[in-house]
């Protein structure tokens, strides 16, 4: 078989750190690149490496991985040792880069400036660790900014050396509007030249995250509506126009769903378990979240679910005033979540309004949104912008029907079954506005009492593949495109 050998570079990896959604990737594509059969990728084996930040958070959870070596990364206040360590996690190798910028410290600080110096550190010693490493990457996958200031040095050592072996390089993008304010200072001490392409915003030729949207081979994010929604001003943070130099190599790829971990079929954390060939045994879910709450337990009664960040990009507002409009309808609703106090407060004043059919659980509980996921009818996810979004994957493989902004990777993973009455698996609507957002709800209030035509809808979401395999499948198309067959 023929090795591809990638080296997989992130600020978090599950199960080593996870504080978002990067986490779960980086915990999970490395593992479905390498678990990936010779039919599958055609006689192609890839050798994925997973390459983090020795985070304080990292050391807890491996306090004694091997040391492989140390050497020294020079800047203008003088030279830091980099430490690198290797262990390996659920069958994938990783190395660890430790040193004074990385030890003690969050994996994100509120200071960006000590963020910039850890990340920017963190580069320009995974350069020196490819130097001195025996094995050798192909191609060097970074994703978001944290990262990407990698994909940005290694085009200026391509165009120092054009004779020299360089390995390719992929830049992915999860979240687009932070792009790395704070490492300006960084890339003075570390002698790290700015860009001087005219399409990167003079704010920007600083920032790792331009940087290598101008340099990386190829340049993905998290769906493919996405991909191409940030070639547009609505969407593209500033960077559109250099989006739109590098159209050709831009590209969408859905994130997948760790199929096993989410299975209500032998999910511990449920009242019930289920599946899509014994959904009646779903019902005791909501039931049992009903009396959680003192909700009415009315089978009858649609019961509304909200699992989010409270974040204006959530919609949440479109969410609380979309459901007041609807007040005469019948319909109950549970919001859970923390973040922007307006929002939390606009929550807790729909409560109050409606005290007989609404729940504000302000906090932060994993546990309870699986059950919500379970015992929810429908799941409200009004997103202005979403790169790609788990929830409504998870809502579906638990039976519960997503209504959602049609953006980024929500319209890429919902059918809507208003325009797929024989396919559909959930509501999308496209306005950001609460308007919509009540004309899409009171659509599926109306379809819920069918009953049979619900439960079809239902059982074609749990059905639906998200796995990573598939994620991982296109992935390799694209390292295979860079000329690695």
């Amino acid at each position: 078989m023929k090795t591809l050998k990638v080296l997989f570079l992130a600020a978090e990896a599950d199960p080593l750190v996870k504080v978002g959604g990067l986490g779960d990737v980086a915990g999970s594509l490395p593992q479905a690149l390498r678990a990936l059969s010779s039919e599958q990728s055609g006689g192609v084996r890839v050798d994925v490496r997973l390459l983090l930040p020795y985070h304080d958070a990292v050391r807890q959870k491996l306090p004694s991985p091997e040391l492989l070596f140390t050497f020294p990364v020079e800047s203008k206040t003088g030279a830091l040792t980099a430490e690198v360590y290797h262990s390996e996690v659920n069958g994938v190798p990783v190395y660890l880069i430790g040193g004074e910028p990385i030890a003690n410290s969050p994996v994100y600080s509120p200071d960006s400036a000590a963020d910039g110096r850890k990340y920017v550190f963190f580069s320009v010693a995974a350069l020196g660790l490819m130097d001195r490493l025996e094995w050798k990457p192909e191609i060097v996958h970074a994703n978001d900014w944290h990262t990407a200031l990698v994909v940005y040095l290694l085009s200026l050592r391509r165009k120092a050396s054009p004779a020299a072996s360089h390995p390719k390089t992929v830049f992915t993008m999860h979240n687009l509007p932070f792009m790395g304010a704070g490492t300006e200072a960084a890339f003075d001490n570390y002698g790290i030249p700015p860009s001087r392409y005219s399409r990167v915003p003079w704010w920007g030729k600083k920032f790792p995250l331009p940087l290598a949207v101008q340099t990386a081979d190829r340049v993905t994010t998290v769906s493919e509506t996405y991909a191409q929604e940030i070639l547009t001003p609505e969407f593209g943070c500033g960077l559109e126009k250099l989006l739109q130099t590098r159209h050709k190599v831009v590209s969408g790829i859905v994130n997948g769903l760790d199929m096993d971990a989410w299975d209500p079929s032998a999910d511990p954390r449920l009242p019930a378990p289920f599946s899509a060939e014994k959904l009646s045994q779903r019902a005791a879910n909501k039931s049992a979240l009903a009396h959680e709450f003192d909700l009415d337990p009315d089978p009858a009664i649609p019961l509304l679910v909200l699992v989010s960040r409270m974040d204006q990009q959530k919609g949440v507002d479109l969410a609380v005033e979309g459901l007041a409009s609807l007040a005469k309808r019948p319909w109950q609703a549970i919001l859970l979540g923390t973040g922007n106090p307006d929002l939390e407060e606009a929550c807790r004043k729909l409560e109050k309004a409606h005290p007989s059919r609404v729940r504000a659980a302000i906090r932060f509980d994993v546990n309870l949104s699986r059950r919500m996921y379970a015992g929810g009818d429908i799941l409200l996810m009004p997103s202005r912008y979403e790169p790609c979004g788990l929830a409504q994957m998870m809502a579906m493989r638990y039976g519960c029907i997503p209504l959602a902004r049609a953006t980024g990777g929500l319209q890429d993973t919902i059918s809507d079954v208003s325009a797929n009455p024989e396919s559909g698996t959930g509501f999308l609507f496209k306005p950001a506005t609460a308007a919509a957002f009540a004309g899409a709800l009171a659509r599926a209030l109306a379809l819920f009492p069918d009953q049979g035509a619900w439960q079809k809808m239902q059982q074609r979401g749990m059905r639906q593949d998200f796995s990573w395999s598939k994620s991982a499948l296109e992935y390799l198309r694209l390292y295979q495109g860079l000329g690695f067959k």
